[in-house]
């Protein structure tokens, strides 16, 4: 295990994730920091995201082609994600709104992370073009 130091970059980094109800790339991140940290570099703050994806704080979404997303694990509230796949949106759902079956798992296996994300279209994306 990994000793975790609370430095005022992760502080800030963890912050900034908190304040946002969006799954933002590391340049929205680091936009944000450097209003608290004006000197942090977009390197510091990967490096952080890297760390704290590694202790399991923050996860990652991630879409070929585009810029990989980051979302806090809010203390103990799982969730999983819908992103929608022509305008990229990505809004939360609740765990308990969905149930996993487990039937079929490995005998002995043991899950730690289940990571659920329904990929389609949005509310605004299905609509047909002509009744915008």
């Amino acid at each position: 295990m990994t000793m975790v130091r609370n430095t005022r970059q992760r502080q800030a980094v963890i912050q900034a994730l908190r304040e946002t109800q969006s799954h933002p790339d590391a340049a929205w991140i680091h936009g944000q920091v450097r209003s608290v940290l004006p000197s942090i570099s977009l390197g510091t703050v990967y490096r952080t995201l890297d760390a704290l994806v590694r202790d399991g704080v923050v996860m990652t979404i991630e879409r070929a082609g585009q810029a990989t997303r980051f979302d806090y694990k809010h203390g103990g509230h799982v969730h999983y994600h819908v992103v929608c796949r022509q305008c990229g949106a990505i809004h939360d759902v609740s765990a308990e709104a969905v149930t996993l079956p487990s039937a079929g798992l490995p005998a002995g296996f043991v899950v730690q992370d289940v990571r659920l994300e329904y990929h389609g279209l949005c509310a605004d994306c299905a609509q047909p073009e002509e009744q915008l």
